[in-house]
């Protein structure tokens, strides 16, 4: 009988990492999530995972995590990942984010784990002078955050070289959307994501929705964005976890194509019947007119195609967590508390 593989999933109790555990369930892997739960969700983790609640800054938690369990892989979603934080404290996202992931690196080649996945960003190129934006496009991080994801892939080429630990570091761009069955969704605080914001102004959360700028040379003067959905991310990285028996590799993570802050906007009005209030505003410092991703390489060499590349189905997605969890996972544990009574 084949041995059933255990992968390590860091931050698993977040956005992008809850999905990846439900793909890595669904494909029969065994899954160990380890999160210290201060922006990740309890109730976003399966009962078919085991959750390890610890922070990757204790090396004692991290010695008995892998005294604990053999892991096959890792894939490592556990980050401070806010830009615009990121540029008032960089020390923080330099530091902890760096230092955190070199400790769990450390303890992977001490250990074995001969995969490690990487959940990287688009950030790492700045304002790129070309779209789409391909693996070939300069490396000029626009943020603090993304100097940390580019030093952590730096490290990740070291670890290969030295101790032949192959790595997959996938820099996606937007990621939007929710599981299609509707259990699991976005919950940030604070909420940053343009979508879920406007899902907020639909709801009756927030007052309006604010644009940051108008005046951009793009057909309606507002940014492009490229937005993938965050179930295509999770079908991309189980998908590499069959390359890295061969190579290293890095990959774009976009739908290839972009749409404006208008036009998410008008597409939110759309699905949800609501009218959503709009201010504008001036532009952020930073903020490139547009950012679409190339994806042609993983395509080619993974077989990856998006699912759900549609905005309208994106959101649509969104908007169904959102009418099924108002309060988000707080949710979960009201409805437990009036099972319960």
């Amino acid at each position: 009988m084949p041995h059933q593989k255990t992968v390590l999933v860091t931050g698993g109790a977040g956005f992008v990492g809850s999905h990846c555990v439900a793909e890595l369930i669904a494909r029969q892997y065994n899954v160990v999530v380890f999160d210290n739960l201060q922006q990740g969700h309890r109730a976003a983790v399966p009962a078919e995972a085991e959750l390890v609640e610890g922070d990757l800054a204790s090396h004692a938690a991290l010695a008995r995590l892998f005294s604990t369990f053999r892991f096959d892989a890792i894939l490592h979603f556990a980050s401070n990942s806010l830009v615009g934080e990121s540029m008032r404290n960089p020390h923080l996202y330099l530091y902890d984010n760096v230092v955190n992931a070199l400790n769990l690196i450390q303890a992977a080649t001490e250990n074995g784990v001969s995969k490690f996945v990487l959940s990287s960003t688009a950030n790492l190129f700045g304002m790129p002078d070309r779209m789409p934006i391909d693996e070939n496009t300069e490396i000029d991080p626009g943020s603090p955050y993304g100097e940390s994801k580019f030093m952590i892939e730096r490290i990740l080429h070291w670890a290969d070289k030295v101790h032949g630990m192959r790595s997959a570091c996938l820099r996606y761009f937007n990621a939007a959307g929710a599981h299609p069955d509707g259990h699991l969704g976005e919950d940030h605080d604070p909420e940053t994501h343009l979508i879920p914001l406007v899902l907020d102004v639909a709801a009756g959360k927030r007052s309006h929705i604010e644009i940051f700028g108008e005046d951009y040379p793009t057909h309606d003067g507002t940014c492009i964005r490229d937005y993938i959905h965050v179930s295509d991310l999770a079908d991309a990285h189980v998908r590499v976890l069959a390359m890295l028996d061969h190579k290293s590799c890095r990959y774009n993570l976009g739908n290839g194509r972009g749409y404006t802050v208008r036009e998410v906007i008008e597409t939110a009005a759309r699905v949800t019947g609501r009218d959503i209030a709009v201010k504008t505003g001036p532009r952020r410092p930073g903020d490139p007119p547009v950012l679409i991703a190339s994806s042609d390489r993983v395509r080619k060499d993974l077989g990856w195609d998006p699912r759900f590349p549609d905005l309208e189905t994106i959101i649509c997605h969104a908007w169904d967590w959102r009418c099924r969890n108002p309060d988000g996972y707080a949710s979960h544990m009201t409805r437990e508390l009036v099972g319960a009574s």
